[in-house]
């Protein structure tokens, strides 16, 4: 499998500002070339780490979620990752290695490594090699249930899973799923997408769940609302709630996304203040 992984940097002062970057009140584009050093971040507790923020919850952007695109050097890392009491954790691993520990249980996750961190697990996360690592760290206020317990961890990997077709595609268009979908304890699943060259998805989708899609592999045409945009690998798309969405991917290899989506929970009626 490839995975994109940013490089930071900056682009000479001979390049135009024209590019593939649109914030819109339904859709957003990140594309790779936004991926400088002067946009990063850094975090209290860790260490020799930078960050992207690509989403983040904000009035007319993303509401249920956060992602970030994380490098950490070797020896780095945190002993106390997360601030924020009740939130759940996705970490998905593009290259390098980093050891995650989650109640006192140890995991080394390489690339294609996926961990589902629930909210009442303490964890900590370190790279113990020499080499840089990336991974992206996705984080979500968990949304208890009657009667729903919930989730435990998970760790897995990408490519010990065999995608699942969807229906009625000839394997052109599936889905590398880490949980079970009709798993309710889950109120957000994090899986890859992948489109065959050619694959496309045949229908404008207009659905309830918000999406957060990070091109890991390829190339694609993709619509968002009613513009037709192209993407690449190190892009990231942001679609809000009811956004119509479809694709072509553009070949001449796989194209490959990390998809971040809410699920199996009621709509609040009353909007916090």
């Amino acid at each position: 499998m490839a995975y994109y992984n940013s490089k930071g940097g900056l682009p000479p002062q001979t390049q135009i500002t024209t590019d593939r970057a649109m914030f819109t009140e339904s859709y957003a584009v990140i594309p790779k070339g936004v991926f400088s050093d002067i946009v990063t971040s850094l975090l209290p507790g860790w260490e020799s780490t930078r960050l992207w923020v690509i989403a983040r919850p904000l009035s007319g952007f993303a509401e249920t979620f956060s992602q970030y695109v994380v490098e950490v050097g070797p020896g780095g890392g945190s002993d106390d990752p997360e601030t924020e009491a009740g939130t759940e954790a996705v970490l998905f691993v593009t290259s390098g290695s980093v050891t995650v520990t989650i109640d006192d249980e140890e995991h080394v996750l390489t690339e294609g490594g996926y961990a589902f961190i629930p909210p009442s697990s303490t964890w900590k996360l370190r790279n113990e090699t020499g080499e840089l690592a990336n991974f992206h760290w996705i984080r979500k206020a968990y949304q208890p249930a009657p009667g729903i317990d919930e989730p435990e961890p998970v760790i897995a990997n990408e490519n010990d899973i065999a995608p699942t077709p969807m229906p009625d595609c000839d394997g052109a268009w599936s889905t590398t799923r880490f949980v079970d979908p009709t798993d309710l304890r889950h109120d957000m699943h994090v899986t890859v997408v992948t489109f065959e060259p050619g694959g496309v998805i045949p229908f404008a989708e207009t659905h309830v769940m918000e999406h957060g899609l990070y091109v890991l592999e390829g190339k694609a045409v993709y619509r968002l609302n009613q513009d037709w945009v192209e993407v690449e690998a190190g892009d990231f798309m942001w679609l809000r709630a009811f956004c119509p969405q479809a694709c072509y991917a553009g070949g001449p290899g796989k194209f490959r996304y990390l998809l971040y989506k809410d699920v199996n929970r009621h709509m609040p009626l009353t909007l916090s203040r």
